[in-house]
């Protein structure tokens, strides 16, 4: 038998219930849906800053794979910049993902020897 099977509610008791729940039944959720030209910057600077790190962390005999990954990230990142100028902020943070991407891959196959985990995946 349920413990609340001869529990009365009042219709009061309801209206207050639902009053102090309301706030979190119809929450809304911030949602952030414009890039920005702060967010662009910041993610630029990021992925810079990590591309920096990257080419002074090659590993041992791994300097083809490395070279061909530095020089997809840094056309990336020149498209972002070109896309920037442009004031299309969605193709230009496009690039950014793209090119970090480009620099989590080499991460993760040992390519660079890094171990920042707040710039790259690993």
């Amino acid at each position: 038998m349920s413990v609340f099977a001869n529990l009365v509610i009042s219709n009061s008791s309801l209206e207050n219930i639902f009053k102090a729940l309301r706030p979190v039944l119809f929450m809304k959720k911030k949602i952030i849906d414009k890039i920005t030209l702060k967010k662009i910057e910041k993610y630029s600077s990021l992925t810079t800053k990590a591309l920096d790190i990257a080419k002074k962390n090659i590993s041992k005999n791994r300097d083809i794979e490395s070279h061909e990954i530095i020089q997809m990230v840094e056309a990336y990142l020149s498209d972002s910049r070109y896309f920037r100028r442009k004031r299309d902020f969605v193709n230009s943070f496009g690039c950014l993902n793209y090119a970090h991407g480009w620099l989590d891959c080499g991460a993760r196959l040992r390519i660079f020897e890094v171990s920042d985990n707040r710039l790259f995946t690993v």
